[in-house]
């Protein structure tokens, strides 16, 4: 059979040089987490190769307050130990404020970056993405805050998350620094991006795609509907043969895709996170990747 290559040790963001698979901190301050239990946690992702870390502002709002309780939970773990800063690509997000829902006038979304700043307690934020298009923002403002913020330091790349790809490339085109990532849902139980063509438009415009929720929000891990099953079993095939889990195949079939995915582990449990890095030495052939791809789309490829 015919064999996809493995993924590579490293992938590159613009300026940042980052793991294959990243970690997100979108419920990292639930449950009254204390900072030294959030500590394991990103010690579990840096010891397993994981250094590429996902937040952002919104993570921790639950619908009436806590905006910005994930950002400052990782911001007390570095104020503890500064050292770790040194050993990660923190990647961060902005944009949404409820009840709006969303704003990137030029006022807020300085603020924004500013606030988040001092809650991660870093001088600067390495990746930092819109988290959702702001409809009534028009692009080039956008675009000028972003690169302003780069001028200054305050940032190192940027990325773009839940865009459509006209939303995509109108950003694209006024930013003086152009974007390096794009953020998507992306699971094999969520293919849209292989065939609605935002997949290729990253490869066209050099972003790497950093795929959210790409266990399907927990599906996979126990799949009800028929064709949940048939994703499942496609997947439980390279699983077995290659010894590793069902997540684990997951992520990795994503991996294998040559617009260079980025899946986001949500786990916050350590041995879960760590787990993650397995995904680094499943190889897939063409004939088990489609295989998969065929069960999530429910019928044969033309």
């Amino acid at each position: 059979m015919s064999q996809l290559p493995l993924p590579p040790a490293t992938r590159t963001l613009g300026p940042l040089t980052v793991s294959p698979i990243a970690w997100g901190m979108w419920r990292l301050a639930e449950n009254g987490r204390t900072a030294a239990e959030a500590a394991a946690l990103v010690h579990a992702a840096l010891d397993a190769g994981i250094t590429f870390l996902d937040t952002a502002d919104i993570y921790g709002f639950d619908g009436a307050g806590g905006f910005g309780d994930a950002e400052a939970l990782l911001g007390e773990v570095l104020a503890a130990e500064p050292g770790l800063r040194d050993r990660m690509v923190l990647a961060s997000k902005g944009g949404i404020m409820p009840p709006l829902p969303y704003d990137q006038s030029a006022d807020y979304l300085n603020g924004a970056i500013d606030a988040s700043l001092r809650r991660l307690k870093v001088d600067t934020i390495d990746l930092y993405q819109i988290h959702r298009p702001d409809i009534l923002a028009h692009p080039q403002e956008v675009a000028r805050v972003l690169d302003d913020a780069l001028a200054a330091g305050k940032v190192r790349a940027l990325g773009v998350s839940n865009y459509t790809m006209a939303q995509t490339a109108a950003l694209n085109h006024f930013l003086g620094t152009k974007l390096v990532t794009t953020q998507p849902e992306i699971s094999p139980l969520r293919i849209t991006c292989f065939e609605n063509g935002e997949l290729d438009q990253a490869m066209m415009l050099g972003l790497t795609p950093m795929a959210w929720s790409p266990l399907g929000g927990g599906r996979l891990a126990a799949p009800e509907s028929a064709r949940n099953k048939a994703v499942a079993a496609a997947l439980d095939a390279v699983a077995a043969a290659q010894g590793v889990s069902r997540t684990v195949a997951a992520y990795s079939w994503l991996m294998a895709h040559p617009a260079g995915i980025i899946p986001i582990i949500g786990s916050q449990n350590p041995a879960r996170i760590a787990e993650g890095a397995e995904a680094l030495k499943v190889q897939w052939s063409r004939e088990e990747w489609y295989a998969v791809l065929v069960a999530a789309r429910g019928e044969k490829l033309p």
